[in-house]
């Protein structure tokens, strides 16, 4: 019964918060990329925000960091390859290689951390820092390109041929679809994670799997949306903002409340293979300019090798 709600409330809260934001993007003159960025990106990132502070303040670190490194993986491997392989995902705006590289360079001073042992509560008020920056430096960026501003509206009238939505509306669903998505992926994560505690696998593994890709979800409802309906835009700010978020909102306030121990098989793989995986999604989206279907399987079969591998390394 939880898993059924749950999934009908992700659903629901992905094609509301789609209609809302593309709505609002409309009405302010920006690009669904800055939307689904911050919005839609941020927005979906939440469950991971909560699950990964309360489980640092719970004294279970190995489930906080997990929990965000298996999310990055997750969004790219599973989220953005089943969103190119319902439909291509476009990434020839020079906006998308700016965003896929700053996701890379969070990346990296995450993976840098591992030799510290520990992201310590100033390395956490500096990516918190970091992000503001960044969003403001987006901002002005999208509100000073006009030749963006034209082709957008042309574009919103091809895909929605029908009038917005008010402000107001659009509001209110933004606002409906991000109450539903994380209500949504707490019942999914809240009975996944009590079998497999259950079943004696640890924290680490729970924390990259389980409850990553159940944080993911409301990513992958609005992803599986936005693709089914042409909004390739909203799909890659969607992803790219979520791991930006992750790393820098997500893992820099947590860090911020209580220090975080890098050590065991995070520090010394999974987040090297996230920051692998942030590099072939830079690559893939840099050759091309778009994420074919071909790419979108290949990069489900790595996510099932690598859940696979995840699941064989527990003692």
């Amino acid at each position: 019964m939880y898993i059924a709600g749950g999934f009908l409330l992700l659903f629901a809260g992905g094609e509301s918060l789609l209609r809302g934001s593309v709505a609002l993007a409309e009405r302010f003159k920006l690009s669904k990329l800055l939307i689904g960025m911050v919005i839609v990106g941020f927005g979906t990132s939440l469950p991971e925000l909560i699950v990964s502070v309360t489980a640092a303040t719970g004294g279970v670190p190995d489930l906080a960091l997990g929990n965000v490194v298996g999310s990055n993986i997750a969004n790219v491997l599973l989220i953005l390859g089943v969103s190119a392989a319902i439909s291509p995902v476009a990434c020839g705006q020079r906006e998308v290689s700016r965003d896929m590289l700053a996701v890379l360079i969070a990346s990296f001073i995450v993976a840098a951390c591992s030799f510290l042992g520990a992201v310590p509560w100033y390395v956490g008020v500096g990516m918190l820092l970091a992000l503001g920056v960044y969003l403001f430096y987006a901002y002005r960026t999208e509100r000073t390109n006009l030749l963006k501003e034209m082709r957008f509206r042309e574009h919103v009238e091809e895909d929605v041929g029908t009038p917005s939505l008010s402000l107001t509306a659009a509001i209110i669903a933004c606002a409906f679809g991000l109450f539903c998505l994380p209500v949504g992926a707490d019942f999914l994560v809240e009975g996944s994670t009590s079998i497999a505690t259950r079943l004696g696998i640890p924290d680490a593994v729970i924390g990259l799997t389980i409850v990553a890709v159940g944080t993911s979800l409301p990513e992958l409802a609005t992803a599986f949306v936005a693709a089914y309906r042409g909004h390739s835009d909203v799909v890659i700010g969607n992803i790219v903002g979520s791991n930006l978020f992750n790393i820098l909102g997500v893992l820099g306030a947590t860090s911020v409340v209580a220090p975080i121990p890098m050590e065991g098989r995070i520090a010394s793989t999974d987040i090297w293979l996230m920051l692998g995986v942030a590099g072939l999604m830079y690559v893939a989206a840099r050759t091309g300019r778009v994420i074919s279907r071909i790419e979108g399987v290949l990069f489900l079969v790595l996510f099932a090798a690598y859940v696979t591998w995840a699941y064989a390394a527990v003692p």
